[in-house]
């Protein structure tokens, strides 16, 4: 384990500080096209997170690096503008490490957003899509090393790393929204190159739906720890080898922008109705 129960509480300590009493419940990963939420939130509290022992600075377009504490549709929540990845050069347990800390925090829910590919050939770019399950075979697991008993189990059971009672939630509320809602499974790949047309196949056949680079630690840590899950897709771009053109991180943004009014829409409902 690359870091220690010590380092957890030392970071989650000088967060309390600056908290002066607030507690989160409800932590929000926010991806590409999605950091703006944060912004929206009440009363906040802003710290980068250069000024929190043993974080470690975003460094993708687009996101912010910092996390907001505050009210958003009437939840508690601790906002993420910006993960970190692993093809940042971060080790998994880095990548993964600000959700144990908010967990400490007192935060019980994760929502986790993306923008990734679409594998699913039925689909089309545009679509958003609730994540059911992930696949993530073929990279180390953030909770290799030494367990840490105070989070979690040695071998924790991943049956259902995405909660049936939020998916059913976040059902209803596209319903409710008018908004059409794929379900499928998120197939994490490390990057930071896209991948092959011959890799998207491969995926295919394993069973996913969409195809990113993030997402899939962060849950597993969750898991781990006891949390319950939220994940919700932007299928930004077809994935390679399905339409005769190269991908670009433009053609990402630029889809995030197109479909923000409507994917922070669903993400805010579906937080307006959770149990506070």
């Amino acid at each position: 384990m690359e870091y220690t129960r010590e380092q957890y509480e030392a970071s989650a300590r000088v967060i309390r500080k600056r908290l002066g009493g607030f507690v989160p419940k409800v932590a929000m990963v926010l991806g590409s096209g999605l950091g703006y939420l944060g912004d929206e939130v009440e009363n906040p509290i802003i710290i980068d997170y250069r000024d929190i022992p043993n974080f470690k600075v975003s460094t993708a377009p687009g996101h912010k690096g910092r996390l907001v504490f505050g009210r958003l549709e009437g939840q508690n929540v601790a906002v993420m503008q910006g993960r970190m990845h692993h093809y940042e050069g971060y080790s998994y347990e880095a990548v993964s490490y600000a959700v144990r800390v908010l967990r400490l925090l007192g935060c019980d829910t994760l929502i986790v957003t993306n923008a990734a590919g679409c594998v699913n050939t039925e689909w089309k770019a545009g679509d958003l899509m609730l994540i059911t399950d992930q696949i993530k075979m073929f990279s180390e697991s953030p909770l290799r090393g030494e367990n840490l008993p105070e989070f979690g189990v040695r071998f924790p059971d991943a049956s259902h790393l995405y909660t049936p009672r939020l998916q059913e939630l976040a059902r209803q509320t596209a319903a409710e929204r008018g908004i059409p809602l794929r379900e499928g499974v998120y197939f994490y790949c490390y990057g930071p190159q896209y991948e092959t047309p011959a890799e998207i196949r491969a995926a295919r056949l394993l069973g996913g739906d969409a195809v990113g680079m993030s997402t899939a630690p962060e849950v597993i840590v969750a898991g781990h720890c006891g949390m319950e899950v939220l994940g919700l897709t932007l299928l930004s771009n077809m994935a390679a080898g399905i339409l005769d053109q190269p991908l670009s991180e433009q053609e990402v943004l630029d889809a995030a922008e197109a479909a923000k009014e409507k994917f922070s829409g669903l993400v805010r409902a579906c937080l307006r109705n959770m149990e506070p």
